[in-house]
């Protein structure tokens, strides 16, 4: 897969709520797939299974199956490379302009 198809997904996973939420829900840790059907008592377990597709095709969840229980495991690094490729560029332009603003605004008048 290329990087910008790669990217697209990962942006494509990130687009929707929902499936942040289940993002947050795994930075403390693994959940079994029923444990995150009941956190979205508003979702049936298809709709919360298809997000979950969603999320491991852009690699962000990766399942690990322990008898009948499916395990979801976050792996951050896709965002990683999201951001060293898109924001951290971005962010130290942002602070090259800062530290100049805050150097011109203490010289002496």
């Amino acid at each position: 897969m290329s990087s910008r198809t790669e990217d697209d997904s990962v942006f494509k996973a990130l687009a929707h709520p929902r499936r942040r939420q289940i993002l947050d829900l795994l930075k403390d840790g693994p959940k079994t797939t029923g444990a995150l059907c009941e956190t979205f008592d508003d979702m049936d377990r298809c709709t919360v299974m298809l997000h979950l597709k969603v999320l491991e095709e852009a690699e962000l969840v990766v399942p690990r199956r322990e008898g009948r229980e499916r395990w979801n495991h976050l792996n951050a690094l896709p965002i990683k490379q999201i951001h060293d490729r898109w924001i951290s560029e971005y962010a130290t332009h942002a602070m090259t302009i800062l530290d100049r603003l805050k150097a011109d605004l203490e010289k002496p008048a």
